[in-house]
């Protein structure tokens, strides 16, 4: 396989230069954020830190963590360091309690985002010769729309197939021979499984490799995947809140992520006492995003567990490597690639006068993520006839729908049935053994 790059000085640069590098832009970032966001103006004045204190990248410990709370009390709009004139737009994310964390975007960040989704098509083995059949959902959810300017950016044929209407995906996989596909690997695992179903051979089909995000998924799936679609998969990572798809992505070597050093600074800490660990430590991932005009952020705590690695890696990039998520120090759930926070469940619950106790069931069957809750009723319900029980069933699954943003099986239980260990309930059961 040819090795290819969309930005091959900047891809393979050494490490002391993008060392350099990351010191200056972290340098103005600071700067920045004190000078245009009144939440980092504080910050930084408690801290006592400034950009001229900033001598050495070891020095970013010093600068305060923001977490996912302080998105949630700026919302929606009070960490935007640009005007709104400036912003092109605007992505969202489910947070805990119902409102979305919201990230703006300028023209530049946009251009940022490109970039780095054009280097993951690239490691992928794309060209501007291909056709990329972008199966990720459009919207205030950012993996469509990232994919989709990554493939413009490099002058490939990008192809906003969105998701679902699966027979219609594999039509068009036949009749425009898409080269590159990307979406869930939980969707590319149904749509391998649909064509052997429909006695399609993978064979007659142009797609070589599939870029596939939003999700945990398995080195077991990764090979799943590549046996039924006769593909290579390759994992990319993004989130909301620095960037979409394409702050990491893998390369042929299929042996982690290479982040976009040159626009992110990764630090891996202790989720506890949030002490910087050394490379190779396992521990909560941190992201400083160092070049971003509309939504700037230092030292963002992802709650994702990984580990980093700078081994030289057989692709040539000298960018570092963040391993597949091993879990999260948080309670978030993700399911179907939308985040879901127990939390966002129990106050549904209590504004339709339930009590807060429930059971969470996430188990993947055949590929796709399965997603129960289990609710106590109310001592009176528990009387109540079958048919108001469905009904008081539904009504639950509207109001869970528009709250989470996906639909879950609702299942009314006995009161007290739902089994507690020292007096608590069991909240979640993941069966999927993602980790």
């Amino acid at each position: 396989m040819i090795k290819m790059f969309f930005q091959k000085d900047i891809e393979t640069m050494s490490r002391k230069q993008l060392e350099e590098l990351q010191l200056e832009r972290l340098k103005w970032t600071v700067d920045y954020c004190y000078k245009n966001v009144p939440f980092y103006t504080k910050k930084l004045d408690e801290a006592g830190v400034t950009a001229d204190k900033i001598k050495s990248l070891d020095d970013i410990k010093y600068i305060p963590p923001t977490t996912k709370a302080d998105l949630r009390d700026n919302y929606p709009f009070g960490l935007f360091a640009k005007p709104m004139k400036e912003i092109v737009r605007i992505h969202a994310s489910s947070g805990t309690t119902g409102k979305p964390t919201v990230v703006g975007y300028t023209k530049a960040d946009i251009d940022v985002w490109s970039e780095g989704a054009a280097r993951a098509i690239c490691a992928a083995g794309g060209t501007k010769d291909d056709t990329i059949h972008v199966s990720y959902g459009y919207g205030l959810f950012t993996g469509g729309l990232g994919l989709h300017y990554g493939a413009e950016k490099l002058g490939a044929t990008a192809l906003p197939v969105s998701s679902g209407n699966t027979n219609r995906q594999i039509q068009l996989l036949q009749d425009f021979g898409s080269d590159i596909i990307c979406c869930t690997p939980s969707y590319a695992m149904f749509i391998g499984e649909t064509i052997r179903d429909m006695g399609i051979d993978p064979k007659s089909l142009k797609v070589r490799a599939g870029i596939f995000g939003a999700e945990p998924w398995t080195e077991e799936m990764r090979q799943n995947i590549q046996n039924t679609l006769g593909i290579k998969a390759y994992d990319i990572y993004g989130l909301s809140e620095i960037a979409g798809p394409g702050v990491a992505y893998e390369c042929e070597a299929q042996t982690g992520m290479h982040i976009n050093e040159d626009h992110f600074i990764a630090e891996i800490i202790d989720p506890d006492t949030e002490e910087v660990l050394p490379i190779g430590s396992k521990g909560e991932l941190v992201f400083t995003a160092i070049d971003k005009e509309a939504f700037p952020l230092l030292r963002y705590r992802t709650k994702d567990i990984c580990v980093l690695k700078r081994e030289k890696c057989s692709c040539g990039r000298t960018h570092v490597k963040m391993s597949k998520p091993m879990g999260r120090s948080d309670d978030m759930l993700i399911i179907r690639g939308v985040n879901v926070f127990p939390s966002q469940i129990e106050t549904v619950l209590m504004q339709q006068g339930y009590p807060a106790n429930y059971q969470i069931i996430v188990d993947r069957v055949n590929n796709n993520d399965t997603f129960e809750i289990l609710v106590e009723m109310m001592p009176a319900m528990f009387s109540d006839s079958l048919a108001k029980i469905a009904e008081a069933e539904k009504a639950l699954v509207g109001a869970l729908k528009n709250m989470l943003g996906i639909a879950a099986k609702v299942r009314l239980v006995a009161p007290k049935s739902i089994t507690r260990s020292e007096g608590k309930a069991v909240r979640v059961i993941d069966k999927r053994k993602l980790y």
